[in-house]
């Protein structure tokens, strides 16, 4: 009895091993991968970091003392406080201000990434799968956008367009001009699975345009997207570095990575701490993402397995 017993079990267990999905195979093959544990953990903490940074540290970032703490060198004693990383040029606590300016470069990453690619997918979900005048219509207007370069494109709007500007001015021009390659996978991937039997099968029974794409299409696209996304957010993270670095980004008195590496230059001879912090921070924050991505990449691609 024993033996038949697990004679009827096994044959389940086999079923139940077989029918897995290609999310779930992906999921499996993250959690053994160190690569993505690492991103995870740094990506972790700098979201606790810019949704809590008072968390991380009391001393007020925009607080200035140029009488006692103008350049002051690091104090490794002074463990997580004001003075660990030491002071800028206008008195105020390196350590406070990095903790600080994770929140800027976080929420511009993080919406950007959201903005492109709901745009992009519309776009290109739209465009595989309607084709014909459509399709040409849309890819061309892709092809313009393309053309544009993101930072001299987001360096012209800002400057053109926004007087006084936030975080949500320079995601605005961010979304604006990086929708383009986003769209561009989408629509790769929406030309591919519409051929698919699932897809004709689906149409024969006369499902709506609504239901093919949303049950069928999406899901079985949506794939190659989260990779590129993943990856081009850490890219949107410097990038908004770049330009409040040139002084066309984020403006005072927002805390910013960016801006404090612009200020840096004057005094980086005499006290290249005061640079070296907020730039190993963006540094180490476009590394976390990008990690993320190409651990991603690798999982959900069966060939890289």
């Amino acid at each position: 009895m024993a033996v038949e017993q697990e004679t009827l079990v096994e044959p389940d267990a086999e079923k139940r091993e077989e029918a897995r999905s290609l999310w779930g195979d992906a999921w499996r093959d993250l959690r053994r991968r160190p690569i993505f544990l690492i991103s995870v953990v740094l990506i972790v903490l700098l979201v606790l970091m810019s949704i809590f940074p008072w968390a991380f540290t009391d001393a007020n970032p925009r607080q200035a003392d140029l009488v006692h703490d103008y350049l002051k060198r690091p104090d490794w004693t002074d463990f997580f406080g004001a003075g660990w990383f030491g002071y800028d040029a206008l008195g105020r606590s390196i350590y406070a201000r990095v903790i600080y300016g994770a929140r800027a470069s976080i929420t511009v990453g993080i919406f950007v990434t959201a903005g492109v690619t709901l745009l992009g997918g519309l776009v290109g979900m739209t465009a595989g799968y309607f084709g014909g005048v459509l399709d040409a219509v849309l890819s061309r207007i892709v092809d313009i956008f393309f053309g544009i370069p993101l930072l001299l494109g987001a360096l012209v709007m800002l400057n053109a367009f926004s007087a006084r500007r936030t975080v949500w001015s320079v995601v605005i021009a961010l979304v604006v001009l990086g929708w383009t390659q986003i769209a561009r996978v989408m629509r790769g991937a929406v030309l591919t699975v519409k051929q698919s039997d699932y897809v004709v099968a689906g149409k024969a029974l006369g499902a709506g345009t609504t239901r093919l794409m949303s049950r069928h299409i999406l899901p079985n696209a949506v794939a190659p997207v989260i990779v590129v996304a993943t990856i081009a957010l850490g890219g949107y993270i410097a990038t908004e570095a770049t330009l409040s670095f040139l002084g066309i980004g984020l403006q005072d008195p927002t805390i910013s990575w960016g801006i404090d590496i612009s200020s840096a230059q004057k005094v980086i001879r005499t006290a290249p701490y005061v640079m070296f912090f907020p730039a190993a921070a963006l540094s180490i924050t476009v590394l976390a993402f990008i990690m993320m991505g190409d651990a991603v990449r690798d999982a959900l691609d069966p060939k890289l397995r």
